[in-house]
């Protein structure tokens, strides 16, 4: 079977279940009020959130810049809907950024599966969305009408959504919701995972051996990654990452992103001690207490603004 078919064949399986923990605040709500939420029709109009199939919502502050997360099984669409035709016309910059906000829901939960019950099936799901997008990104790029290509790309974050039912997202996710005035979703969280891989890297090589795979398939790792292990796998994958982006015309560094200062920096610290963002902390899979914050998050941050990847310390 090629990736297109499995691709189908897993979304065919997909019928919401949940390994996660989610905030279930809706629940808890319903429950005490005897009340149920109607059922809801959500229609998609990008590959990108996969927001037809899950449990995720999200408010925006834009006074304070900085985005929460509604995350409860009740608000799961009913009747999800979703025609890949729509998004042949979509602009470059949504469908890159949808595309690697696909990348980013498979990419975390798997990193975040080690050692969990759903770890193989992560390996399953995230090995065929993530070659999707790697592959076939860049050739949307260059040609914006390759039909091919474009329903991968849905396949892929479709692929995404059923990530994120299955596990949590982490790091990349948790930064880019300090980053909404400055960046989209998928684009901040496609800059911070190479930082947040090299960080991981130690606890995540089974992942890393995976993603690496199939980065070298594409043609965006030339070494041989069968000799690394640890932080210089992680590495590896952090640059074939940076080089995917540099590909379709991405930073890779948050001081190249127009409209950045270190406010940005002060505040993700500051939203990851919230104790309403905590869930991405234990998502990790070097799960960080508030009070690592500053001493290891900080200088994941700091490699992000000039792309420094020796800042990063390794617990």
């Amino acid at each position: 079977m090629n990736k297109f078919d499995i691709a189908r064949e897993l979304l065919t399986e997909f019928k919401g279940d949940s390994y996660s923990y989610g905030a279930g605040l809706v629940t808890r709500a319903l429950e005490q009020s005897g009340k149920k939420l109607s059922p809801h029709i959500a229609i998609q109009t990008a590959a990108s959130s996969a927001a037809h199939l899950t449990k995720y919502s999200n408010i925006t502050d834009t006074a304070t810049g900085q985005k929460k997360l509604i995350v409860d099984e009740a608000v799961v669409p009913s009747h999800p809907v979703f025609d890949y035709e729509i998004t042949c016309t979509a602009p470059q910059d949504l469908t890159a950024d949808g595309a690697l906000d696909g990348i980013a829901h498979s990419l975390e939960v798997l990193y975040g599966a080690v050692g969990k019950p759903f770890y193989e099936k992560m390996l399953k799901i995230a090995g065929v969305s993530i070659s999707l997008v790697v592959k076939y990104l860049p050739a949307v790029i260059k040609n914006p009408g390759n039909r091919e290509a474009r329903e991968a790309l849905c396949l892929a974050t479709d692929l995404g959504g059923y990530s994120i039912m299955v596990g949590g997202t982490n790091g990349g996710h948790l930064t880019s919701f300090s980053l909404v005035d400055i960046l989209s979703h998928g684009r901040a969280c496609a800059m911070m995972n190479p930082y947040y891989t090299v960080f991981f890297a130690p606890a995540i090589e089974g992942p890393l051996r995976l993603v690496g795979e199939i980065y070298r398939e594409a043609g965006f790792i030339k070494e041989d990654i069968s000799i690394l292990s640890g932080r210089e796998l992680g590495v590896a994958v952090a640059e074939a990452m940076f080089d995917l982006a540099r590909s379709i015309g991405f930073p890779t560094m948050l001081s190249e992103v127009e409209g950045f200062s270190r406010e940005h920096i002060e505040r993700a610290l500051k939203a990851a001690k919230n104790p309403q963002l905590e869930m991405k902390l234990k998502n990790m899979p070097i799960p960080l207490t508030t009070a690592m914050i500053d001493e290891y998050m900080g200088p994941i941050l700091e490699a992000a603004v000039d792309g420094n990847l020796s800042r990063i310390k390794n617990v």
